[in-house]
């Protein structure tokens, strides 16, 4: 296949485009400097400017664009920067996918598990209910925006988890767990969804050549705590495991960027993946983390 990346020079970018070239396929990427080489192509999405012809020479278009929910603290302004950088991106795309005289088969956009909310006991599917928050009203819009592409293109919206790879939510947690400082993050009872990067990247290519359309949740089989994800993570680096950090402290200094990424339970399934076949590499979060700690990055 030939395939348009945008987001292409992040963490899951950078491993997809590896990936997608390794298995045979061509990648274009979409930038935001000057091209550097002939599959590079220069976006504006901030101001609705992009070459539409692109989508008339490519079978199927990912997107990744978004400001990091990770960059601390959430301001006001930043917040805008989230959800703006995220709808723009996609509406660009849509937009240009609509334009071209052939839109391309299918189109992956990003999403996130932060639709559903906090949601402490209960099981999540893709056909969960939207939560209430910050984060639920972006990905709303979000995805909202991505089925603004023309009928004949499969739309698929992929919620993510957190993804265990060197950089997102790993960037901090990794050294602070090498440093001995990890510990349980409010009571540690909450669920937190993750997914190895290998496998975030491997499902994506799944999805490519898959019927599967609408949203599909992008998170490990096995659903863990944030205490046992740490407690993990912390044996796999030899480190003690035990200092906590309050809820109080945490609403204090992060407030809804603390308590939607670090205190909000969810506890995600993959069904749709699952049900159309797909295998995980890392089938629990160990799995993911020793894979983290023992390789280094490529």
């Amino acid at each position: 296949m030939r395939v348009l990346v945008a987001g292409a020079s992040g963490m899951i970018g950078t491993a997809l485009c590896r990936r997608l070239t390794e298995t045979g396929h061509s990648v274009l990427r979409l930038v935001r400097h000057d091209p550097r080489s002939d599959t590079e192509f220069t976006w504006l999405p901030a101001a609705r400017i992009i070459d539409f012809t692109l989508m008339e020479r490519v079978d199927a278009v990912v997107n990744l664009s978004g400001a990091s929910l990770s960059h601390l603290p959430w301001t006001r302004r930043y917040k805008k920067q989230i959800l703006e950088s995220r709808v723009h991106a996609t509406q660009t795309l849509a937009d240009a996918m609509r334009m071209a005289s052939r839109a391309p088969d299918v189109f992956i956009s990003g999403s996130a598990v932060g639709y559903y909310g906090d949601r402490p006991g209960q099981r999540l599917t893709e056909a969960s209910a939207k939560g209430d928050g910050f984060l639920p009203d972006v990905v709303d819009v979000w995805e909202a925006a991505a089925r603004l592409a023309p009928e004949r293109t499969r739309v698929v919206t992929v919620r993510s988890g957190v993804v265990v790879g060197r950089g997102g939510a790993m960037k901090p947690l990794l050294p602070l767990a090498r440093l001995g400082l990890a510990g349980p993050i409010g009571t540690g009872g909450q669920h937190w969804p993750w997914i190895s990067l290998h496998d975030e990247v491997a499902a994506i290519i799944h999805l490519l050549g898959s019927g599967l359309d609408g949203p599909v949740n992008l998170v490990g089989p096995k659903p863990i705590t944030a205490d046992g994800f740490l407690r993990v993570l912390a044996a796999e680096v030899h480190r003690p495991y035990g200092i906590p950090l309050p809820e109080r402290v945490i609403d204090v200094t992060l407030r809804d960027a603390g308590h939607e990424l670090l205190l909000s339970s969810q506890k995600v399934v993959p069904e749709k993946l699952l049900g159309d076949g797909f295998v995980f590499a890392d089938a629990t979060a160990h799995d993911a983390i020793a894979r983290l700690v023992a390789r280094p990055p490529r």
